[in-house]
């Protein structure tokens, strides 16, 4: 099979998404078919063009059965709401330019969300090769962009309710992480007169990464040999309610032998730099690169995640499976009943917490630190319960045969 691939990130980039994207990709080459990928130029570390690809504003490589294009992403500040919708917008344009004249025929378009404006460039692509646009949703736009209070104006919220709703209507097939999620979503198209399907494709785990038994130099570079060290390895955004992990290192500032690490980078980058350097005990990383994630992860004696109030069902963030990789026990503040609460304690893999509770959020760490035999239980828990979770191997085989089946059965209409 023949796929075309929108994605706002693909490797080099550090994003996330990007790195699951991309090992998508991977193992659909690996498994005989074809992908030419339309992407960013790298920018997401510091938000900004990376310095060996700012002379370019398109760069074109093929590599095997993978055709990569990359093009300016227009990057700016998460902290300005206007000028990075304004940059998704014209990200998406040339996207979807680009689209038109990309060589097919081409069996799906393969289109990731954030930007929610991705599923228009998907879109107009699939109607241009005639195929089914699959639209695979991360975070739910914008419920957390409302819940954080990051957008407020009724007209914006209006506008973007409005996007998303033309998005998920412009495609055949919408996957998602959780069954919260999809719930979500299949409340918002109950009203339409032709529905997508909607499927949970989670995110996976890189196993194999966590094999390796070579020297930690990442310990070492930031002093935490002989360290008890508690983490949160992830985006530094309004999502994350951060003061939970600076009051309780402050409550443990008397603690010579323990030390929190936040690693990562965001919109609140600057909030956890001024506190770590007022607190001892408080340590702040940049984003490492995806080969270091074995090395950031296993440093950790607990990791920490968590969620404002009302995001449970609006994300599911694809670190927890990675750290359920690494062995090591997780202490989530989330709402109850939602995914994350879910694969934790069916993995017996930590302690879940309400969000925003600061007490109950400092108890449960106390807890563990208390205990470093309900720890190695717990974390071991965690690395057995992967074994049975999807490979990127699997969750890739299962996109092509839900892009089959979908194709066969005439679940929509193509266009």
């Amino acid at each position: 099979m023949r796929f075309l691939v929108i994605t706002p990130h693909f490797s080099p980039d550090t994003a996330p998404t990007g790195t699951i994207v991309t090992e998508l990709v991977n193992n659909w080459c690996e498994q005989g078919h074809q992908v030419h990928v339309i992407t960013s130029l790298p920018w997401y570390k510091n938000h900004e063009v990376a310095d060996e690809w700012k002379n370019c504003f398109i760069k074109k490589t093929i590599n095997g059965k993978m055709q990569i294009t990359r093009i300016y992403p227009f990057p700016n500040k998460k902290s300005n709401l206007f000028l990075r919708g304004l940059g998704f917008l014209s990200f998406s344009l040339f996207v979807s330019i680009l689209s038109l004249f990309s060589k097919g025929p081409f069996d799906a378009v393969y289109a990731l969300s954030p930007p929610i404006t991705l599923g228009t460039a998907g879109k107009i692509a699939s109607v241009r090769h005639r195929c089914p646009l699959v639209f695979n949703v991360q975070d739910i736009f914008p419920d957390a962009a409302i819940e954080t209070g990051v957008l407020r104006s009724k007209f914006l919220i209006r506008l973007a309710k409005t996007v998303e709703k033309i998005s998920y209507n412009f495609s055949e097939l919408i996957t998602v992480l959780s069954k919260d999620m999809r719930d979500n979503l299949n409340r918002k198209l109950s009203d339409a007169k032709k529905t997508p399907v909607v499927s949970v494709i989670p995110n996976f785990a890189f196993t194999n990464f966590f094999h390796t038994e070579e020297e930690n130099q990442y310990k070492k570079e930031n002093n935490l040999e002989g360290k008890i060290v508690v983490m949160y390895a992830g985006n530094l955004g309004y999502s994350q309610p951060l003061e939970l992990i600076v009051d309780s290192a402050k409550a443990h500032l008397t603690n010579e032998n323990l030390k929190y690490v936040v690693n990562g980078g965001g919109v609140r980058t600057d909030y956890i730099k001024s506190e770590a350097a007022k607190i001892d005990n408080l340590v702040f990383v940049e984003y490492q690169p995806f080969e270091r994630l074995p090395q950031v992860l296993s440093s950790a004696d607990i990791h920490l995640i968590m969620l404002k109030h009302g995001l449970g069902n609006v994300s599911v963030p694809s670190k927890i499976y990675n750290i359920f990789a690494s062995g090591k026990p997780i202490v989530a503040s989330v709402d109850s009943g939602t995914e994350v609460e879910r694969l934790i304690l069916e993995a017996d893999a930590g302690l879940v917490v309400a969000p925003d509770a600061p007490d109950a959020f400092h108890e449960a760490i106390q807890k563990l630190l208390d205990d470093s035999s309900l720890r190695k239980k717990m974390g071991q828990s965690a690395q057995k319960w992967t074994e049975n979770f999807y490979s990127a191997e699997a969750v890739s085989k299962l996109y092509v045969e839900e892009i089959k089946e979908l194709k066969t059965n005439n679940k929509k209409s193509l266009p």
